[in-house]
Formats: C-alpha cells, structure tokens, sequence
C-alpha cells in the first residue's frame, strides 16, 4: 500500500513496525522519495483490514491523506516485519 500526506519524519514507520508485529503481520515498510510511506505485508484478511484501517489514521503524529491498496494472495516471502 501506498501512504501519502505527511507520513515522513513523523514516526510513522516505526508506529507501523510495532503494529503489524502485535498483530503478527509479516512484511515491511519504506520511506519513498516522492515523500509517501510504502508497505507490504501478510496475514490474516482481518488482521490486514485492521492494520489497513490503522494505516489510514497512523499516528498520532502523522496527518494521513490518502491509502492505496492494491490486495493480493499471499506468497509467504516474508519472514517477520521491518523497516526499510
């Protein structure tokens, strides 16, 4: 998925990092340079809408404008949560 406003330089990466491991969701999340937070991750369908329903808040910190998700099926390529 695909974060935008004003996600960097506001903890939101590592805000993310400890949702998605409370939540057992595997995956990582980025910084882009056009400013937008980026993540990938897999688990469970509603763990994943739960986490997805975070992302479009974030911290407390953050002011979030817009989430782009594209779903998909799990490949399993992932091994725990980082930040990237």
């Amino acid at each position: 998925m695909k974060i935008t406003g004003d996600v960097q330089g506001v903890g939101f990466r590592d805000a993310a990092y400890w949702k998605a491991r409370k939540s057992y969701i595997s995956g990582f999340v980025m910084n882009e340079t056009d400013g937008s937070v980026y993540i990938e991750a897999e688990g469970e369908e509603e763990t994943l809408r739960d986490f997805l329903a975070w992302c479009r808040k974030g911290p407390i910190t953050a002011k979030v404008n817009a989430v782009e998700v594209e779903w998909s099926s799990a490949r399993g390529k992932f091994t725990g949560f980082r930040v990237g």
